[in-house]
């Protein structure tokens, strides 16, 4: 029989409102849609486009990193210096 973890409420929170941001966020927060932008990338061949994204996918992943590990560490960390009482 496998045994079931329960989800403290708090990180149920978070998970909520991670959910209700990505589905209820207005689309325009996924780009800027930036005129420049837009057009020298219409202007271009597959290959550049194709470069283009994997730059922007290489340039989220560090700050995505270092958010997670900030969090990991705040979450195990949270009771460093209470004191009992």
């Amino acid at each position: 029989m496998r045994r079931v973890r329960k989800i403290s409420p708090m990180i149920r929170r978070l998970l909520t409102a991670a959910a209700g941001l990505i589905l209820f966020a207005p689309l325009t927060l996924a780009a800027q849609n930036c005129a420049l932008c837009y057009t020298q990338a219409a202007s271009t061949s597959a290959r550049f486009l194709h470069a283009l994204r994997s730059g922007i996918l290489i340039m989220m992943i560090p700050p995505f990193l270092m958010s997670v590990a900030f969090t990991v560490v705040a979450y195990r960390r949270r009771n460093t210096f209470h004191t009992p009482q």
